[in-house]
């Protein structure tokens, strides 16, 4: 099987083996089959985050097929999803059901199960915000355990399952409130909707001008639109602190970032030490801006190669047509090598990269 058919940049070569389990059950078989052979493995879902090299994976790829959305019993909202369960197709679920908490997150590609790995977000939302906890098959133990939502590091795109924390995400947990209204927490979505930031609307009206938004940007899968035969966004928003943030341009987009404080381990017996202030404040930046303005528009394209910044959102590399891994890695490559040089910021890949190094 040819990789480049399990995911949304469609590149990617043949697998060795892959196995795709509709249930439950025989997806923790499988997995655990798959870790006892000693193979390579890796698990694929919507394959909306992954970008695989044209030699593709020498082992057993797993395929999350498991569908399912129920809501558990007790007070409040409270919903277990199936790992396989189309991501998208949760917040519809959950706006046709007068459920709040995710309905900003409308229009997002990929499985469920791969929702807290790269703790998703848009629009003012983000699934750390609803998830509860994970049914998680543990490569370590191999036991299955349901593991807090606490326990997993969400970050800015980023979580324990993505750097260290090994095994496979069988089935989310999450609390969503029980409303016809949500919150509208971002300036684009706000002005979009006509109310002020931070005001209340409908569900539905919110969920229908996310995927507009998205749509104009190429960033819903649509058969229709070439723009949207990508991985979504390749980068993620650097973040710096406040002091280099000065170097740049006035006109480069900025956004505080809270800084977390650092856990404290206090022997006991002991006070613990007055807590520091005067932290320099860390600043998000706009990788789409830094891409623009090193001279990187939309539509751009090395010479020869079939991989192109999409016509619509410069943070999108998109397949216009036969493109090599290797042509859609070179643009990648070109985008981080130019951004540094211009303004000095290293550009992360968004993606999950299998064989391939930027």
């Amino acid at each position: 099987m040819l990789l480049s058919e399990l995911t949304t940049m469609r590149v990617g070569g043949p697998a060795t083996e892959a196995r795709s389990p509709a249930t439950e059950a025989e997806l923790v078989e499988a997995t655990l089959d798959a870790w006892a052979s000693g193979e390579p493995w890796l698990v694929i879902g919507g394959g909306s985050n992954l970008v695989v090299s044209d030699e593709g994976f020498d082992g057993i790829v797993i395929r999350t097929l498991t569908r399912g959305i129920e809501r558990l019993p007790g007070a409040g909202v409270r919903i277990r999803v199936q790992a396989g369960e189309p991501w998208d197709a949760v917040v519809a679920h959950a706006v046709n059901s007068g459920w709040a908490g995710i309905e900003a997150l409308s229009g997002i590609p990929g499985s469920s199960g791969a929702a807290p790995m790269q703790n998703i977000g848009a629009y003012g939302q983000e699934v750390a915000s609803a998830l509860v906890a994970i049914d998680f098959l543990d490569y370590r133990t191999g036991t299955l355990e349901h593991v807090p939502a606490l326990e997993l590091e969400l970050g800015y795109r980023a979580s324990a399952l993505k750097h260290g924390r090994e095994g496979l995400v069988v089935a989310i947990e999450l609390a969503l409130a029980e409303s016809e209204l949500g919150t509208v927490g971002y300036p684009q979505l706000a002005a979009a909707l006509g109310v002020e930031l931070g005001a209340s609307a409908p569900l539905a009206e919110i969920r229908s001008s996310v995927l507009a938004l998205r749509a104009s940007k190429g960033m819903v899968l649509d058969a229709n639109d070439p723009d949207s035969v990508s991985c979504g966004s390749f980068f993620t928003n650097p973040i710096v602190s406040e002091n280099f943030a000065r170097r740049l341009p006035d006109a480069a987009p900025r956004w505080p970032v809270e800084r977390e404080p650092a856990d404290l381990v206090v022997p006991l017996g002991e006070e613990p030490a007055a807590p520091r202030f005067g932290q320099e404040p860390n600043v998000k930046l706009s990788a789409a801006w830094l891409i623009e303005n090193a001279g990187i528009g939309k539509g751009f394209a090395l010479p020869g190669s079939r991989a192109a910044i999409s016509s619509k959102h410069p943070l999108a590399i998109v397949n216009q047509g036969g493109a090599t891994a290797a042509e859609v890695a070179e643009l990648a490559r070109f985008i981080v090598a130019r951004v540094s040089s211009e303004y000095g910021v290293l550009l992360r890949p968004e993606p999950v990269l299998v064989g391939i190094e930027l």
